[in-house]
């Protein structure tokens, strides 16, 4: 355990710590000291009591930034997943069809059942166009 001499306004305070943990601690009483000395007067209980509020309210404020960013974080990664996914479908469609063109034609007029499955290829490809588009 490592001895640490706080100096929070104006007052000496001997406080016990985990060894190689002094310099966090004295960069802690120097930010709640920074604190206390933007309010003078009154007592300095309530001088430290308003300090403690106003660092938990900071504290509060940076917590809820980290959730949004994490919330923020997993829509980016759902939103990649779906932008892959889409172009997969998209080039699994485009290489349906140019099988389909370069199959040999058994006839010389193209038969009905060819026309309705290169339209519903052409539907396919053109609703993942669209929702390729979409994605930022």
């Amino acid at each position: 355990m490592a001895d640490v001499k706080l100096n929070i306004a104006g007052r000496v305070y001997d406080v016990h710590c985990a060894d190689g943990q002094e310099a966090q601690l004295l960069n802690l009483a120097a930010l709640v000291d920074a604190k206390i000395r933007t309010m003078p007067g009154g007592t300095e209980i309530r001088q430290m009591l308003f300090a403690a509020l106003m660092l938990a309210d900071e504290a509060q404020d940076a917590n809820g930034i980290v959730e949004k960013t994490d919330s923020l974080r997993a829509a980016i990664a759902l939103a990649e997943s779906r932008e892959a996914q889409a172009r997969d479908e998209l080039k699994a469609a485009l290489s349906e069809l140019e099988a389909l063109k370069k199959a040999p034609a058994a006839e010389s007029a193209p038969r009905p059942s060819h026309d309705r499955a290169l339209l519903q290829i052409a539907d396919r490809i053109e609703t993942l166009a669209a929702k390729v588009e979409q994605i930022p």
